[in-house]
């Protein structure tokens, strides 16, 4: 088995986009982290998946809400909604946020370059982390540059 250390090495020359996936606690407030593990799974039905350690405090939150939207971030502003909501020192991480209700209810952040609202169809358990799967039921994008993430930094796509 390779060293957690060397995996994490490799793997960090696989640049990624950088998205914030929100949901709701069972009181209504707002509950989200940065992800860079987001992927489309299928058109037919339209689903997305998310990864998200098992640890962390919007695990249990998507698991409760069966809800979550993933907001893909831009470059500029992102970077720093992207740090905020990686940390676990902020309590509130969406203090000072602007955001909306989709269709859902799940949180979406008005900086979105592009967000899918998603109803958790199945949840898979693997090793640390839980692999949610989500049927999209609304989507919508805008022009803009994408943040991405490269062997631990920002940086920018340019086409």
């Amino acid at each position: 088995m390779i060293d957690t250390s060397e995996f994490r090495r490799v793997l960090g020359h696989f640049t990624t986009g950088v998205s914030i996936v929100t949901t709701v606690r069972a009181d209504g407030r707002p509950c989200g982290l940065t992800v860079n593990a987001f992927s489309s799974v299928s058109l037919q039905p339209t689903l997305v998946l998310v990864c998200v350690e098992k640890v962390s405090d919007s695990h249990g939150c998507i698991h409760a809400s069966g809800i979550y939207a993933v907001n893909v971030l831009e470059e500029g502003k992102g970077e720093s909604l992207s740090r905020r909501f990686a940390t676990w020192a902020v309590e509130d991480k969406f203090e000072g946020v602007a955001y909306r209700d989709a269709k859902t209810g799940a949180p979406v952040l008005e900086a979105a370059l592009a967000w899918v609202d998603c109803r958790v169809v199945e949840g898979v358990s693997v090793g640390d982390h839980t692999v949610f799967i989500g049927e999209v039921l609304d989507a919508d994008a805008r022009e803009g540059r994408p943040l991405v993430y490269y062997r631990g930094g920002y940086g920018r796509f340019e086409p």
